[in-house]
């Protein structure tokens, strides 16, 4: 079990460039992790980084492209830790696995084949469907939940497909979870970085110059944060990391940095065949 105090977290990609910080920022806050990756010398080099509290990280090699290995990785968390308190969907596939300057030159439809599609849907939409679908049960137990979705800046979902639209995906899913949990003692939030991060994900030959993008680093702090027992009352909201101030109370850094999940905005839109308000 978790130490006292500390949640039990279920986190994806976590021995990537953001998971890696996320890690380190959630056992610094005294939580255990179950460490889910499909890189296994990178889950080595991850717990060789946090020796001193490998009792409360447990590293769990799958590749969450496929449903056996979604259940394969809330089932090792289980064995390990007994309960899944929070599930933050943080795995993710670059736009580099399509070609190498995919980034600044985004893919065409007839580039994209049925097989690149699927695959990054599978990764950032069936994926976290499944996750949080295994692991509500224990947060609806105990009356407790965190779900973090990591998804992407609105300008990515419209100038670069199949990661774009596959994000876009996640985020709509985020809103519809928020407002079905509400209430629940479960809450569901968005985190994202802001922009172009300096991590793996991304290719040099996207021919970005790595110095001008945000670091990993910022999103440690909204990530503890929002396991915490403070972020209770903090549901339905999608923060930007790279606007998150460390000077501020958690609370109100939280609350400047945030804003609505997915495009509330655009509901005024809609017209009902009741021919009630949206």
């Amino acid at each position: 079990m978790a130490s006292a105090g500390g949640r039990v977290v279920f986190l994806t990609g976590a021995a990537g460039g953001i998971g890696r910080v996320m890690t380190a920022a959630l056992l610094a806050a005294g939580h255990s992790v179950a460490a889910v990756d499909r890189d296994a010398k990178a889950l080595d080099r991850l717990m060789a980084d946090h020796g001193a509290a490998k009792d409360r990280l447990h590293p769990i090699i799958v590749d969450l492209a496929t449903a056996a290995g979604c259940a394969s990785a809330i089932a090792g968390a289980r064995a390990r830790f007994g309960v899944i308190e929070a599930v933050i969907n943080n795995a993710g596939i670059g736009m580099s696995s399509v070609r190498p300057d995919a980034e600044a030159r985004a893919p065409t439809i007839e580039e994209l084949t049925p097989e690149i599609w699927d695959r990054f849907m599978a990764i950032f939409v069936r994926a976290p469907l499944m996750l949080v679908r295994a692991a509500l049960p224990d947060m609806k137990k105990n009356g407790f939940g965190r779900i973090i979705n990591n998804t992407t800046s609105y300008v990515t979902m419209l100038r670069v497909q199949p990661y774009g639209s596959a994000k876009a995906a996640l985020e709509s899913m985020s809103a519809v979870w928020a407002k079905e949990l509400d209430g629940s003692g479960i809450t569901v939030n968005v985190l994202v970085p802001g922009g172009p991060t300096d991590t793996p994900l991304i290719a040099d030959a996207s021919g970005w110059p790595r110095d001008k993008m945000l670091r990993p680093e910022i999103m440690g702090p909204p990530t503890a944060w929002l396991v915490s027992d403070e972020a209770k009352n903090f549901s339905g909201r999608r923060i930007t990391a790279a606007r998150w101030d460390k000077n501020l109370p958690p609370a109100e850094a939280a609350a400047r940095s945030s804003r609505a999940i997915g495009w509330p905005e655009l509901s005024a839109d809609a017209v009902w065949l009741t021919g009630g308000k949206s």
